[in-house]
């Protein structure tokens, strides 16, 4: 029996999570230093995977399939195609720089010594995060993903409304209220999206009789499965609603500025850059692999919501005052970008709506990071409060520009490739929408551009005069995402040729090709 890499991959991180909890009060820097090298050890198992992962072998690679709850027909599968892999190799890259930028966000506040704040639960409920996101990465049983899909919702619950953001102290219970409402928010969006896929997913099992997927497309592939049209797309509204909120697609995004706002600027990360990503998966996995015919009908209306993601969260994020929620403004119109390309139906388009979910993680990751660090030396979120930066600390600033500029797709930055690939691809087939998404792109550089400005340039303002540039430990969690920000976007083609075979394999899915050029000829 070979190893079970993929459940080697999750199951450190869970096991990490319950070792770092159980780690004495006392002994916090240990528990700090144990969740990094499990952090570190899931990261090697993740490149194994990459290693291992054969772009032109079969779809599902690494299989694991054992029996789980035989009388409902539930199975433990797993497997992962190139999109799989590629999001779990995006996981366990961000997961140690999270750690490592989030060193002392745990630690006990010296002005409120009795409110102790656990660091051993703060590290352990990102191992636990990390251990299922990567599990519903390579879930291949659709109940086993639902499960995963709503228990990451708990650790993410107290991760925002336990550690909230310490620029937001004010040493009374005004703090405390605002990430209460932010946790409970994100809790109730998330949890009424779950609820409906529960009822698609039995209404599925009534159908299929079973919830593999690979049964699921062999009986489609036999004429052994034939859902009625209207069922099909009852499904998949239930399926698609639960990861709309998820991804998030307007007008089911309320809760992210509220999530992102209030959190540290770690877990902001962690919410945005990687559990968000689960939704935009499970629409290529599931809703485009069970309901190819129910997915084309309901395009037309889900290019109008990306549509409108891209450029109502751009908007928003120009007229922003808080850093963070303007990056959570931008991530909205991000992830228009993304289900726009899922859902144009064409290789280029959902080739680089996977390129962008990873390159998306990494560049939010580098611009948050670094903004987090910036916040933490002046204790204040509003831009109005700062000036001049790059004069009294170079290296935040121009870290900082770089990290904005990846978030408006420079080119020579790796979102520049996914999100022109997701235009063209787009374009090909549904013009009128590629033209109104590249306002997006315009009112990307006026919100980075301007927030820059405001922050970094002019005048030094005195609560700015004594700021430290950035320190080792915040240049170690930097700079590796600035160098692969420039690597991907210079070379993309390492990514590209474990993304596009799995593309592929979702195009026959729904039964699409791509639309043929039209050359006017020359007379």
């Amino acid at each position: 029996m070979s190893f079970p890499l993929l459940t080697a991959t999750a199951a450190l991180p869970a096991v990490g999570a319950i070792a770092t909890a159980a780690v004495p009060a006392e002994r916090r820097t240990a528990a700090k230093w144990l969740a990094l090298l499990v952090s570190l050890g899931t990261l090697v198992l993740g490149a194994v995977q990459l290693v291992r992962f054969e772009p032109g072998g079969d779809r599902y690679q690494l299989t694991e399939s054992h029996a789980w709850i035989k009388d409902f027909g539930v199975r433990y599968e797993l497997g992962v195609d190139g999109i799989g892999v590629a999001l779990i190799a995006l996981t366990a890259l961000l997961i140690p720089f999270i750690i490592v930028a989030g060193w002392h966000d745990a630690d006990p506040l010296e002005t409120h010594s009795s409110r102790w704040r656990p660091t051993q639960g703060f590290f352990a409920l990102i191992l636990a995060v990390e251990a299922m996101v990567v599990l519903s990465f390579e879930a291949t049983d659709v109940f086993l993903f639902y499960i995963l899909f709503e228990a990451m919702l708990i650790p993410m619950y107290f991760l925002i409304g336990g550690f909230g953001d310490r620029a937001h102290e004010h040493g009374d219970e005004a703090a405390a209220t605002q990430r209460s409402y932010a946790a409970v928010k994100f809790l109730l969006y998330n949890l009424v999206g779950g609820l409906l896929m529960l009822a698609a997913v039995i209404g599925l099992y009534v159908v299929a009789g079973t919830f593999s997927l690979d049964e699921i497309a062999a009986a489609r592939a036999n004429g052994s499965l034939d859902m009625a049209t209207n069922t099909e797309r009852l499904l998949f509204l239930g399926f698609f609603f639960a990861f709309a909120v998820k991804a998030p697609l307007w007008p089911l995004h309320t809760w992210l500025p509220n999530a992102m706002g209030e959190a540290t600027a770690p877990v902001a990360v962690l919410i945005t850059a990687v559990v968000d990503k689960v939704g935009t998966f499970a629409m290529l996995r599931f809703c485009l692999q069970l309901f190819p015919e129910a997915s084309k009908w309901a395009t037309p209306v889900i290019l109008v919501l990306a549509v409108i993601s891209i450029i109502y969260g751009a908007l928003l994020a120009v007229g922003q005052r808080d850093i963070k929620r303007l990056v959570a403004y931008a991530s909205i119109s991000h992830f228009g970008f993304i289900v726009m390309g899922i859902f144009a139906m064409t290789t280029q388009g959902q080739s680089g709506a996977t390129l962008y979910m990873v390159n998306h993680g990494i560049s939010t990751a580098a611009l948050m990071l670094v903004a987090g660090f910036l916040i933490s030396r002046r204790g204040s979120r509003l831009i109005a409060d700062y000036g001049g930066v790059q004069k009294v600390a170079p290296l935040l600033a121009g870290t900082f520009l770089v990290g904005g500029l990846a978030t408006l797709s420079l080119p020579g930055l790796a979102p520049f490739v996914s999100e022109f690939l997701v235009l063209v691809g787009t374009f090909s087939r549904y013009p009128a929408i590629g033209v109104i998404a590249t306002l997006g792109i315009v009112l990307a550089a006026l919100y980075v551009l301007v927030l820059y400005q405001r922050t970094m340039t002019g005048p030094v303002k005195a609560e700015v005069q004594g700021m430290p540039d950035l320190k080792v430990r915040e240049l170690l969690v930097v700079a590796p995402l600035i160098a692969i920000l420039v690597f991907l976007g210079v070379y993309p083609k390492p990514l590209t040729d474990i993304v596009n075979p799995a593309v592929q394999h979702t195009m026959s899915d729904v039964h699409k090709k791509d639309p043929k050029p039209v050359v006017e000829a020359a007379q």
